[in-house]
């Protein structure tokens, strides 16, 4: 994904994680002397971890197939300086300077309070490790398709030249942990949560073009990306198979099931995916009336609308505007 098409392209992956975001990264720094060990239980969202000095073990537990079951037994993965690990449905796991050192619960571990964010330490005294370990608060009861077609689990190393923007990311962050200076309480927050665009990115970038498939083919297709974008930048366009067809230059049956393989649901199922999508961030993070929700939707009426809504969300849209303030 290169140029513009790629741009474009990293636009739709970021309004699509934005439709999934229920709050702010929330985020701790682990600082483990070996021999350490420390279980996380599994969290709402997405878990990350980035290993800003030394090395260490990832253990997955129970690392599911976006389904809530478990795909079995995974083996541990070594890590190393500079090392993201993105675990897209915030499965339980440990990290560990060994395989076998038996586990603390981070539950039992409290984090100090000094800025920019707090600080678990654990372990004995020998080699340390450093790491950022955190979780980002994704809408798992609607996941966009996008996501669920992610691995349960990214192991994205940026040594050796791979991933520059990302390793840069991580550059700057250890950096501004190691040494906290003025600004570091807000530099902090903002570069983890760019660190999300960062990693799928990344993951993305390294599909072969030839063997991608998916959403990692959808958004470099030059049939289905600009039906994506015209969807993205146009919801309230009355799009029809055909029109988006025209737009891909293929005939309407060939764009559908072109569209519908790679996307993983019918143009029409996604257009409405993407239209309550867009109600619902608009009703929880404006006061818009109902009405205007409706127009920049694709709705004629309030009234369409509403029943639209009810039958996505099971709420009516002025109750789940207030359900999602009071949250």
């Amino acid at each position: 994904m290169e140029g513009t098409e790629g741009g474009r392209a990293l636009d739709i992956l970021t309004e699509a994680l934005g439709s999934m975001r229920t709050a702010y990264p929330s985020s701790v720094r682990t600082e483990g002397r070996a021999p350490w060990a420390l279980r996380l239980p599994p969290v709402l969202g997405a878990g990350f971890h980035v290993v800003l000095y030394g090395t260490c073990w990832l253990l997955p537990l129970g690392i599911g197939n976006g389904t809530g079951e478990s795909t079995g037994r995974h083996e541990p993965i070594a890590l190393s300086p500079g090392d993201v690990v993105f675990l897209r449905d915030g499965g339980g796991h440990v990290l560990a300077d060994h395989p076998d050192t038996p586990p603390v619960d981070a539950r039992d571990c409290e984090a100090d309070s000094a800025p920019p964010i707090g600080t678990v330490s654990l372990g004995g005294g020998g080699a340390r490790t450093s790491l950022l370990c955190g979780n980002y608060h994704l809408d798992q009861g609607r996941p966009h398709p996008m996501v669920r077609q992610l691995p349960a689990l990214i192991h994205l190393p940026t040594r050796h030249g791979r991933h520059p923007e990302l390793a840069a990311a991580v550059q700057l962050l250890g950096s501004e942990l190691e040494n906290p200076r003025i600004g570091s309480t807000g530099i902090v927050p903002a570069l983890i949560d760019s660190l999300l665009l960062y990693i799928l990115r990344a993951w993305f970038e390294d599909q072969p073009a030839a063997s991608a498939a998916g959403w990692a083919a959808a958004l470099r297709d030059a049939a289905v990306a600009p039906a994506l974008e015209a969807i993205h930048e146009a919801p309230a366009t009355p799009w029809t198979v055909e029109s988006l067809a025209d737009r891909a230059g293929l005939s309407r049956a060939a764009f559908a099931r072109r569209f519908t393989t790679m996307v993983g649901e019918p143009p029409m199922a996604y257009l409405t995916r993407w239209r309550m999508t867009t109600a619902a961030r608009l009703l929880r993070e404006s006061e818009a009336p109902l009405t205007s929700v409706a127009a920049q939707t694709g709705y004629g009426s309030e009234y369409a609308f509403a029943k639209a809504f009810k039958r996505e969300f099971g709420l009516a849209p002025g109750g789940y505007r207030r359900e999602a303030r009071a949250a």
